[in-house]
C-alpha cells in the first residue's frame, strides 16, 4: 500500500519529522511514500489528497527510531535544499538509520554523499545571501526609513538565514524580498511573509552612487584575479549588485592602472618611525 504525505510548505521540517516518524514506526518502507509540498501537490490532477495527519493516524508496530543528534541537523538544512526529491532522501536515511546499523559506521555511502552534497549548497546559498545582500533605504506609511533588499536564492533560506541579518542590522528597520518569501524586521520583532516580485524593491538612489565612488576607488588592479572572483561572486548574482556594473570597466583597465603603479615607484612616508 503507498503512503502520500502532502506537507504545507516547503520547509516544513517538524511536520515532516511528526509524518516521517510515524511511517517508520508503522514499517512503512521508503518506496510506498509520496512526499509532497502543497502547492505542488495542487497541480498534479493525478496526485492522491493524503494530508500529513494520515501518517500520523498509522498504527505504531515499531519504537520511535533513534538517530544521532548530527542527522537531525542535517536533516533541517537538507529540508532548505530546492530539489523535490530531498524529503524522499532524508526519509530513506532514516530508515535505513533505523534498520541498517553499519550505515552509520560508512561514510562514503551513496545517499550520505549525496545529503552532505545537498547541504553544501544550503550552506554555500546561505553565505552568498550574507554576502550579497544590498539594501536601499525608502520611506514606508509612517515616513520611517526601512531598508529593502532583492536577492534571488537558490534554495529557501530566507526565513532560516533571517537570524544573520537581525544580529548584523538590529538597529537597523528592514525588509529582503526573495521570489520564495519575505522577511521584515521592525527593530523588534522579525515577520515572515510571502514571496515577492523584483519590481516590487526599490530603484538606485544617491547612496548607491556614492556606494560606487567607493567601491571604484578601493579597487586595487594589482590583485585582480578574475577566475577567483567569478567562483566566489558567481556571474548569476551581478544583475543585483550595484558594484557588478564597474566590474568590466575596472578589469579592462586593471592592466593599463598596474603598468601606472609599478612605474610609480615607492612613495616617501611622511613620517617615519623611529626604531626601537
Amino acid at each position: 500500500m503507498s503512503h502520500t504525505v502532502t506537507l504545507p510548505h516547503p520547509t516544513d521540517w517538524p511536520g515532516f519529522r511528526r509524518a516521517a516518524r510515524a511511517l517508520v514506526q508503522a514499517g512503512v518502507g521508503p518506496g510506498q511514500v509520496d512526499w509532497r509540498v502543497a502547492g505542488d501537490a495542487a497541480g498534479d490532477l493525478f496526485g492522491a489528497g493524503a494530508e500529513e495527519g494520515a501518517a500520523a493516524a498509522l498504527p505504531a508496530l515499531h519504537p520511535a527510531p533513534q538517530v544521532p543528534a548530527a542527522f537531525v541537523r542535517l536533516c533541517e538544512t537538507l529540508v532548505l535544499h530546492r530539489d523535490p526529491a530531498r524529503f524522499a532522501l532524508m526519509y530513506r536515511l532514516l530508515w535505513r538509520l533505523a534498520h541498517e546499523g553499519a550505515l552509520r559506521r560508512d561514510p562514503l555511502d551513496t545517499d550520505r554523499l549525496q545529503a552532505r552534497r545537498m547541504a553544501h549548497a544550503v550552506a554555500r546559498d546561505m553565505h552568498k545571501m550574507h554576502a550579497f545582500v544590498r539594501f536601499r533605504p525608502v520611506a514606508d506609511g509612517d515616513g520611517q526609513t526601512l531598508h529593502v533588499a532583492w536577492f534571488e536564492p537558490d534554495h529557501f533560506i530566507t526565513e532560516a538565514n533571517a537570524g544573520f541579518f537581525v544580529r548584523r542590522f538590529t538597529q537597523m528597520r528592514w525588509a529582503i524580498l526573495t521570489p520564495d518569501a519575505s522577511v521584515r524586521w521592525d527593530g523588534k520583532a522579525l515577520h515572515p511573509g510571502p514571496g515577492a516580485q523584483r519590481a516590487d524593491a526599490p530603484p538606485p538612489d544617491a547612496g548607491e552612487a556614492l556606494w560606487l565612488t567607493y567601491y571604484r576607488h578601493i579597487f586595487n588592479p594589482a590583485r585582480l584575479k578574475l577566475d577567483m572572483m567569478r567562483k566566489e561572486m558567481p556571474r548569476r548574482y551581478w544583475h543585483n549588485l550595484p558594484e557588478a556594473t564597474l566590474i568590466s570597466e575596472l578589469a579592462q583597465g586593471a592592466p593599463e592602472r598596474s603598468a601606472h603603479m609599478v612605474a610609480a615607484g615607492a612613495t616617501t612616508p611622511r613620517r617615519r618611525i623611529a626604531a626601537r
